[in-house]
This record gives structure tokens, sequence and C-alpha cells, in this order.
């Protein structure tokens, strides 16, 4: 399981939810600490930093105490800084195993041009990400995946790039949770007379893949666009999270052109955990 888990709060309702709802479900599972980071944005606030950040420590004290009340080893930290490059710097510091960041995924499409932390974070990252997808409902902030749930049922995208090793090296962190799984390549490439050809190439591919995990595993080979048949499949198939890898840095070409995994993060209703390729 991943064993050092860091959750960045900004102490959102929807943060606040996710960390007592999602988070000790990790700690169940075998996680085995927590750094609880809240970062003052120096770019948002209008009033003395240092001040907040005073204030902030507290509140940060106080979720800490909480969780260490239910069994967790946790270590509070407050930053100054810019919510994004602070958390991957922490990331990288500690040697996170997984950031965890809970995501309102009808507001997605909106925070992508905006800068929010999240999808900024999914953009540059060098640790993988897991985006828990929330909603409000009635009042109500619902997971659109219980927590309990979320590993028991992953849609694993490959694209047989050296990041697919990576993809798989992630998910055997987590191997002993899910009950099946689903691995997945689309055929995007190609003439139209290589098609079969490059089909049957991936399947092949795919068992070999399918050999290196514990668990059950479908092997679904799509024709045309990644993101589309990432999304049509953890759909049709019932997928309780989607794994992908996620290529390069360069955030104006993701936001004006689309890449797979901004597509996938901004459409999908399910959780998404980004490996990094790079």
């Amino acid at each position: 399981m991943f064993e050092k888990i860091l959750f960045p709060t900004d102490f959102s309702e929807v943060s606040l939810y996710a960390l007592r709802e999602c988070i000790p479900k990790l700690f169940e599972k075998g996680a085995k600490k927590l750094y609880l980071l809240h970062v003052v944005d120096i770019t948002a606030t209008d009033i003395q930093a240092i001040e907040l950040a005073k204030i902030d420590e507290e509140e940060v004290r106080k979720l800490a105490e909480e969780l260490r009340a239910k069994g967790i080893d946790v270590e509070p930290v407050v930053k100054l800084g810019i919510p994004s490059m602070e958390i991957e710097e922490l990331a990288r510091e500690k040697n996170i195993d997984l950031t965890v960041i809970p995501s309102k995924g009808e507001n997605i499409w909106r925070q992508m041009f905006l800068g929010s932390t999240a999808s900024n974070l999914a953009r540059t990252t060098k640790k993988p990400v897991l985006l828990v997808k929330c909603d409000i409902m009635d009042g109500e902030v619902r997971f659109s995946v219980p927590p309990a749930r979320l590993f028991e049922k992953p849609l694993i995208a490959l694209d047989f790039s050296k990041c697919s090793d990576n993809i798989i090296k992630t998910v055997k962190k987590f191997e002993e949770l899910p009950v099946s799984g689903i691995l997945l390549h689309s055929v995007d490439y190609g003439r139209v007379d290589e098609l079969e050809g490059n089909i049957k190439k991936a399947k092949d591919t795919l068992d070999k893949y399918s050999k290196m995990l514990p668990f059950e595993v479908e092997r679904e080979i799509m024709i045309g666009l990644a993101s589309k048949a990432i999304l049509g499949v953890s759909l049709t198939k019932n997928a309780t999270l989607i794994v992908m890898g996620k290529k390069g840095r360069n955030v104006l070409a993701d936001l004006l052109l689309g890449s797979t995994a901004e597509r996938v993060i901004r459409d999908s209703k399910l959780p998404v955990l980004l490996v990094p390729c790079d």
C-alpha cells in the first residue's frame, strides 16, 4: 500500500470531508504516515501572510489531533507560498508515495483555466496524485465512489511506452486491494492496413502486463481517441478508479490542445490516479 500520504487542505467543506472520510480508509488499508499540509497562498491573501499562517497553524494542529485520535500518525505542516509548488516541494522532500486531493467535478473545466491547485499539481507533479471526485448534492458532500471501494476495480490505461512500467509499478503498491481490474489500450496509431496487426500486438502486450498483477483483469482493446476509450470503458465496466500516466509539463499545450490526462480529469466522474511518466 502507499505508506506515506500527503493531504493538502484549504479548510473548505469538500477538503475537510475528504480528509475525515477518505484518509482514514487509506490507513485502514495499510498507509503508515500522513503529512497534513496547509499552504497560505501568498498570491490570494490581502492580509499579512505571516499572521494568517499563525491562525492556520492552530487549525491544522486541531485537525491533526482529531486524526491522531483515530490512530493516524500525522505530521501537520503550514507553509507560505504558491500551493501547487509547495505541495510538490513537500512531496519531494518527504519522498511521498501518494498525494490525495479532492476535486469538485462540476467545476473542473472552469478550474483548469483559473489555475486551481488540483489541476496545476496534476500537470506538474513528479509523484502519484489521487484526485478524489466529490460533489455537493442537497447540501451534502458526496464521493463519486465510496472510499472503501476506491481500489476495488481499477481501470488501468496503458499506452505501451516506458510510462506503462511506471503505472504497473504504482498499481503494485495496492495490488492486494482490487477484487478485479481492467487493462485498457487504445489503438490510435498506424495506417488502416496495419490495424489488424496492431490490435493483435496490443492483445499480446496486454497479456504480458496482466501476468504482472496478482488479481484478475479483463483486457480491453479500443480503437480511436484514448480519452474517449478510457471514459467509456470505465463506465461500461463499472470501474471504481482510473489509473493512467501523465506526460510532460507543457501547461499551455495541455490547456489549448487537451492532453489525454487533462480530458479524463475534466470529464471523469470517477477518481483518477495520475502516475507521472517523466
